[in-house]
């Protein structure tokens, strides 16, 4: 059995604040934009919300914000929280990427700086609504990715 990658979904609560944020702080490119109005899997009664997809290379994602019924929970907070932890991205400069994240919306998680023994730099942060993102610098000397 052959997967294809499609996208991975993301609910946000103020989808001008999302787009804000992944366009400008992360530099994703807009994709396309749906109202959508009906029944969907997974949701009872009256449904309401937009998807707006933005890609970056390869990667595509979709925003989606509920206005009915209205989203609820919280994201993961831990990398041993079951489910989807954070998206992660290799970047040339981990602190100019964070900076720049930050400066649209993003908050860096304290504490989770890291250069393990191989020489990859991580640090997490969250985008404003809490969804944790990875960002990576590798050193020139390994190939990524590992696999």
């Amino acid at each position: 059995m052959h997967f294809e990658q499609s996208h991975v979904g993301i609910c946000v609560s103020d989808m001008e604040r999302a787009l804000h944020f992944y366009r400008e702080g992360l530099g994703f490119a807009d994709g396309p934009s749906f109202a959508i109005d009906y029944a969907i899997s997974e949701m009872t009664g009256d449904v309401h919300l937009t998807s707006h997809f933005l890609h970056s290379g390869e990667l595509r994602i979709e925003l989606l914000h509920f206005t009915q019924p209205a989203a609820f929970g919280k994201p993961s907070i831990s990398r041993n929280q079951l489910g989807l932890t954070h998206l992660s991205f290799s970047v040339e400069d981990i602190d100019a990427a964070a900076q720049r994240a930050v400066r649209h919306g993003g908050t860096i998680i304290e504490g989770t700086r890291s250069t393990p023994e191989n020489g990859v730099h991580i640090i997490f942060l969250a985008d404003p609504d809490g969804t944790r993102i990875e960002l990576m610098k590798h050193p020139a000397d390994v190939s990524w990715p590992w696999y």
